[in-house]
């Protein structure tokens, strides 16, 4: 009987792997998130003077004092007086926080609205002053005794302007005791009034028209 042998391969099959394609994913691009929220610290100081909280006045301060006083400045055009609003402001501020709405503006926004309403008062209180100390009574002159004669001129002519003052309208004769008796420019009226230029130079002209007339002027 013949013999048979089985012969082993015994070297292994070479095995390949494929390495499979790579997967392709579609990412869109997206834009990044921008926040658009505002900080106010002048609004957060109101809030903590409506709490009472005394440091946030004190912060409220350090933050407006510069803009408050020179907004009180431009429309005074005197610093001693600046001042003494300035002062009040930050008194009405304290005392009225409450009432300030942030959905309406911001914090200095309010702040210098006050500002300049306070300001603005105080020119027409001193204009008020002004027009009893000059313009219906001649302020008093010199050191020097005055001639008896001069003064009765100068009393007629007092009544004289007193009367031709009576015949201009309210705000024509705001406009011109503002700029003949108190000394201001067209400009500096125009500030202290918080009315265009333009306007101001109409009304005192006008005024000064009709003082001519009454006074027997050309």
């Amino acid at each position: 009987m013949a013999s048979h042998s089985i012969r082993w391969d015994a070297t292994p099959k070479s095995i390949h792997f494929r390495t499979p394609a790579p997967i392709l994913i579609a990412v869109e691009e997206v834009d990044p998130v921008v926040t658009t929220t505002r900080a106010d610290p002048v609004a957060d100081a109101l809030t903590g003077c409506a709490s009472g909280d005394q440091a946030a006045m004190a912060i409220l301060y350090d933050l407006t004092s510069a803009k408050v006083y020179g907004l009180s400045l431009r429309v005074l055009r005197n610093p001693a007086q600046a001042e003494e609003v300035a002062q009040e402001i930050y008194l009405e501020a304290w005392q009225n926080s409450t009432t300030f709405d942030a959905a309406r503006g911001t914090g200095l926004a309010w702040l210098l609205t006050i500002t300049h309403r306070r300001a603005v008062d105080r020119v027409r209180s001193a204009q008020a002053s002004t027009r009893r100390d000059t313009t219906y009574g001649l302020e008093d002159l010199a050191t020097a005794p005055e001639d008896p004669a001069d003064t009765a001129i100068a009393s007629l002519e007092a009544q004289r302007v007193r009367g031709a003052m009576t015949g201009l309208t309210d705000l024509q004769r705001e406009a011109v005791e503002l700029a003949y008796f108190g000394g201001r420019t067209h400009r500096e009226v125009a500030d202290a009034l918080d009315v265009p230029l333009g306007t101001v130079k109409t009304r005192i002209r006008d005024g000064l028209t009709r003082l001519r007339s009454a006074l027997g002027g050309d």
